[in-house]
């Protein structure tokens, strides 16, 4: 359920915004036996809304436990099973979101629910700490609203809409959230954007 929350019961500390877009693993069909999707990439960027600027850029390989990285996952995203060995694991890289980039502080925002309910739910299978807070706004929901959209669109079709380009390459997480970062700017500069709660 989600609730939207004025600047004033953001307690001041509402100019920074975490827009994160995770990649995981994933099949060309039906996922293998044994096998789960999981993080192995978490872009971050950082939104300065009081300035209306992307702040900083930040990536996260997260090191996967009970699956690997398939030829078609390869493919979409760039990742491979020997780039993403070198991460941190699930649960230090939920550390090292909520030490190093305050995110259980600062609203947070993806596009769509995809990326918070798969941390919700890795997060439940591994027993490890949600790193978030509750103030997380779904920025394909809030597109579409400020621009009167009967269909929600996937990032790169909102890019075209807001006349926005897409840099770098898509489904790469640290690229998508760069983008995402940008129409989150696109959809402030409208009077659009808002924080919901998800409580």
């Amino acid at each position: 359920m989600y609730r939207s929350l004025s600047l004033d019961d953001m307690g001041g500390n509402t100019e920074l915004l975490n827009v994160i877009d995770v990649e995981a693993t994933c099949w060309d069909g039906a996922t293998p036996p044994g096998a789960v999707s999981e993080i192995i990439e978490i872009g971050l960027t950082v939104v300065d809304l009081t300035s209306g600027e992307r702040r900083d850029k930040h990536r996260i390989l997260v090191r996967p436990a009970r699956s690997t990285v398939s030829e078609f996952c390869t493919e979409l995203t760039g990742l491979t099973q020997d780039e993403v060995d070198t991460g941190v694991s699930f649960a230090d890289a939920c550390r090292l979101l909520a030490t190093e980039h305050q995110a259980g502080i600062r609203p947070w925002a993806s596009w769509g629910d995809y990326d918070r309910k798969q941390f919700l739910s890795q997060c439940d299978v591994t027993a490890t700490e949600y790193p978030f807070g509750h103030r997380h706004t779904n920025a394909k929901l809030v597109f579409s609203e400020a621009y009167g959209l009967k269909r929600r669109q996937g990032m790169a079709g909102a890019l075209h809409i807001a006349g926005l380009p897409l840099e770098g390459r898509h489904h790469r997480g640290e690229d998508d959230a760069w983008n995402i970062a940008a129409l989150v700017l696109d959809i402030a500069g409208r009077g659009a954007w808002r924080v919901t709660n998800t409580d």
